[in-house]
C-alpha cells in the first residue's frame, strides 16, 4: 500500500485537515521546504481552473473555427500534461485507478488479485548509505519521544511557519496502536551514526464497507521525512517498505486521504470551521475580522451558551458501549465508504481520553438516541509573544435519531468551548451539511481527498462518506 505521498519521491506527509476557511491562511504539508524541488510539486486540484471545458474542446469537429486558448488554459494543459509524465510517475506504476479512468457504477473489485507469500520480498529494501531501518516500539517511552520530535518539528506547518501540528505523545499512542496494531507496521528509519530518527510511515488495521463490500485494509499515515533530508528520496523507500510489510501479513488493501490530487480519488471532501475564540485567533493570525465587522460584533456573532440544551445529554461511559456501538453500526449503514467497528475497536476509539477523544451521548429513560465526539490536535503557535498553542476540536462520528442535527451538535460546540478548544473543525461529510451553515461554520479554501489503493469502484458523494481519518 502506498501512502499518499504527492509526488514520485518527494514527501507530502499527511492528510491535511487543517485547511482555515477561504479568507484565512491556509494550513499546508510541510512539503520540501527550501531544500526539494518546486517542479515535483503536484498540481493541487482545488486551486486550479476547472478542467470541463477543456475536455468538451476535444468534441470539436472538422472545419469548426475554435478561437485561440487563452494563455492560463495553455498554462494549466502544460502542468497537466506535466502532471502525468512527471508527479503521477510513481502513482501510475501502482494499482490505482488513472486519474482519467472512467468506473462503472457497477464496479467494485481489487486491481490486483492477492500475492501468495512466496511472491512477497522477504527482506527490507535497501536504503541510502549512512541510514537503517527500525521497527519502533512505541511502548519505550524515549522511542515515542523520538516520533513525537521528528513530528513535531518536521510535520505539517502553513505557508508561513507561524502555526505547527503537535500531536500529543498520547495521541499518538491512540492513533497508532489501536486494536490489532503490529508493531512492524511502524517503520523508522534512522542516521546510523547519530541513531537519530529522521523518517517514518505507518499503517493501521481497518475494516472498511465500500459499497456493499466489507475488505480488510490498512489506514495509511504520518508519512514523514526530516526536512533536511529530503533530497536523498527516502520517502519513496518508506512507501515500498509499508507495502511489503502489510503485504507480508496479508493485507493487499489501503485507505488514505491527501490534501493534494493524485490518482484517482474515491471522493472528495471539505473541510469547516467554527470560531470559539474569535478574538484569540484573529490575534494570532489564523483568522481575520470580516468585511465591515469589529472586534465586539466578531464576539456577539459566535458567543456560545455556558451549558448544553439536550435532556440527557452527558458524556460517554463504558456502560454505555453496547448500545452505543449498535447505534453507530446501524447509522454507517447510510454511507457507501464506512469503517466495521468492533465493540473493542469503538471502546478504544470513543471512551473519553482527556486530550485525545471527547465523545457525549444523549440517553433518556435508559435509551440512548444521539452520540457525538471529536478528537483533539492543537498546534504550536509559533512566533507569538503571548500565545504558544492552538487548541483544535476535529469532528469524529456522530448520529442524530432524535435531537435535531443543530441542536446536538451546538451542544456539541459548548462542551468544545468549556474545555478551551479555539476552533472546531467538520468534514462536509456524512449529514453534517445539516448543521455547519446554521451554526456559523465557515468554508475551508481545500479539499480532503479520499484513496483506496488497489481497489477500484465509482466515486461518491461526500454526503456518501462516513470515513473519518484522525
Amino acid at each position: 500500500m502506498a501512502a499518499p505521498d504527492g509526488t514520485d519521491g518527494n514527501t507530502s506527509e499527511d492528510r491535511q485537515h487543517h485547511h482555515k476557511p477561504k479568507n484565512k491562511k491556509k494550513m499546508n504539508k510541510a512539503t520540501e521546504e527550501k531544500e526539494g524541488s518546486s517542479n515535483d510539486q503536484l498540481v493541487n486540484g482545488e486551486s486550479e481552473p476547472s478542467t470541463s471545458g477543456i475536455a468538451k474542446a476535444g468534441s470539436i469537429g472538422v472545419g469548426t473555427q475554435v478561437s485561440p486558448m487563452p494563455p492560463e488554459v495553455e498554462r494549466y494543459m502544460r502542468k497537466m500534461q506535466l502532471q502525468n509524465q512527471r508527479e503521477f510517475q510513481f502513482w501510475n506504476t501502482q494499482p490505482v485507478p488513472k486519474i482519467s479512468e472512467e468506473i462503472d457504477a457497477n464496479v467494485n473489485e481489487a486491481i490486483e488479485p492477492p500475492k501468495p507469500l512466496s511472491e512477497i520480498k522477504q527482506e527490507p529494501y535497501n536504503l541510502p548509505a549512512g541510514f537503517k531501518w527500525d521497527t519502533l516500539d512505541l511502548l519505550n517511552e524515549e522511542v515515542l519521544q523520538n516520533l513525537y520530535n521528528l513530528l513535531n518539528e518536521n510535520y505539517v506547518e502553513d505557508d508561513d511557519n507561524m502555526f505547527r501540528f503537535d500531536y500529543s505523545r498520547e495521541f499518538l499512542r491512540w492513533a497508532l496502536m489501536p486494536p490489532g496494531w503490529k508493531p512492524q507496521w511502524h517503520v523508522g528509519v534512522r542516521i546510523i551514526k547519530s541513531n537519530r530518527l529522521v523518517g517514518f510511515i505507518s499503517a493501521v488495521p481497518a475494516r472498511i464497507r465500500i459499497y456493499d463490500h466489507q475488505q480488510e485494509m490498512v489506514e495509511i499515515n504520518f508519512l514523514c521525512v526530516h526536512k533536511k533530508l529530503r533530497s536523498k528520496r527516502l520517502a519513496p523507500v518508506l512507501i515500498k517498505e509499508i507495502t511489503r510489510r502489510t503485504h507480508v501479513t496479508g493485507i493487499f488493501q489501503a485507505v488514505y486521504t491527501a490534501g493534494v490530487l493524485l490518482p484517482k480519488p474515491v471522493a472528495s471532501c471539505r473541510y469547516w470551521h467554527r470560531s470559539l475564540n474569535p478574538k484569540k485567533l484573529i490575534e494570532v493570525k489564523f483568522s481575520h475580522l470580516g468585511k465591515n465587522m469589529t472586534i465586539q460584533r466578531t464576539l456577539k456573532l459566535y458567543k456560545l451558551p455556558t451549558q448544553t440544551a439536550t435532556t440527557g445529554f452527558r458524556r460517554l461511559k463504558l456502560d454505555d458501549v453496547e448500545q452505543c456501538h449498535n447505534l453507530l453500526a446501524e447509522y454507517l449503514q447510510k454511507f457507501d465508504l464506512a469503517p466495521v467497528f468492533s465493540k473493542e475497536e469503538f471502546v478504544h476509539w470513543f471512551l473519553p481520553q482527556d486530550k485525545i477523544i471527547d465523545s457525549y451521548v444523549v440517553e433518556n429513560e435508559g435509551k440512548i438516541s444521539d452520540f457525538i465526539s471529536y478528537y483533539t490536535l492543537p498546534s504550536t503557535v509559533m512566533h507569538h509573544p503571548t500565545y504558544k498553542t492552538l487548541k483544535a476540536a476535529y469532528s469524529f462520528y456522530n448520529v442524530s435519531t432524535n435531537t435535531p442535527w443543530k441542536v446536538l451538535m451546538k451542544d456539541a460546540l459548548v462542551t468544545a468551548k468549556n474545555s478551551n478548544f479555539d476552533v472546531f473543525n467538520a468534514l462536509d461529510l456524512m449529514e453534517n451539511s445539516e448543521f455547519l451553515e446554521e451554526l456559523k461554520f465557515g468554508q475551508g479554501d481545500g479539499h480532503l481527498q479520499y484513496y483506496l489503493y488497489n481497489w477500484r469502484c465509482a466515486k461518491m458523494a461526500p454526503a456518501k462518506v462516513g470515513l473519518v481519518l484522525q
